[in-house]
């Protein structure tokens, strides 16, 4: 299993992914599921991954031998693209492709080739979008309605989204709200596990403002976890008592 989540704010765009990956009980392994692309100046692109390991990782292969294939004609791979809807379409047309190739065999091996990629970025010149990407190749996009998108285990990190997240929350507290539910949904699910992955684009950057790795013994990440148990615990215990009149 997995849980990413990304965030559409009017300051910018936050991703944040886990690196476990189950494959039974005693199977457990470290996947990166964010792939990140950059020309600074003109573009950034992230994509987050979840569902049938294979099936994630050929597309996202597929979409990087479209870049470093020199005849691949302008407009064809995600560096070159018009823009982020075309982003979109191209990520979409390589998941139907690979589901094409892969989609029966898994099926007669009672296995599933479920997958869901998110992408979102800018070009310059271009707004921020965020989509995400089907098994089927069709794909939704977040709005100001709903400023976020998740993939994989979503229930345990949605609450806190739902409460704090609007288009105009601050850059820096989506960070926050994004590490939150990612803390959240490692308490309460096994199947989601660290170390973590984290990017942010300011919006207009076309360039990454961070970019990095967050492990088990982050002091920063294992403070924000410690002070978010805490203040649930406080708040708990201030609620009024059911009866109390």
């Amino acid at each position: 299993m997995t849980y990413c989540v990304g965030l559409m704010l009017k300051e910018g765009l936050v991703f944040l992914s886990d690196t476990r990956t189950n494959a039974g009980l005693d199977n457990i392994s470290r996947y990166r599921k964010m792939f990140t692309w950059e020309v600074p100046g003109d573009r950034a692109i992230v994509a987050l991954s979840a569902g049938n390991l294979a099936i994630t990782q050929a597309v996202m292969s597929t979409l990087q031998e479209a870049i470093d294939d020199p005849e691949t004609k302008p407009g064809d791979c995600i560096l070159s693209a018009s823009g982020m809807f075309r982003v979109a379409e191209l990520v979409g047309q390589a998941m139907q492709k690979v589901q094409l190739k892969y989609h029966d065999t898994l099926e007669q091996h009672n296995e599933s080739s479920a997958a869901s990629i998110m992408i979102g970025g800018q070009r310059k010149g271009g707004d921020q979008r965020l989509f995400l990407v089907y098994a089927a190749g069709n794909f939704i996009e977040a709005t100001e309605d709903t400023p976020y998108l998740q993939i994989g285990e979503h229930k345990y990190g949605k609450p806190i989204l739902d409460r704090v997240i609007t288009p105009e929350t601050p850059i820096r507290e989506g960070v926050k709200a994004a590490l939150l539910s990612m803390d959240s949904t490692l308490r309460s699910n096994l199947s989601v596990g660290m170390p973590l992955d984290l990017a942010v684009l300011p919006d207009d950057a076309c360039e990454f403002s961070e970019l990095r790795r967050i492990d088990a013994e982050d002091p920063g990440f294992h403070a924000l976890s410690s002070a978010w148990s805490g203040a649930l615990r406080d708040a708990f215990a201030m609620m009024p008592d059911e009866h109390s009149s």
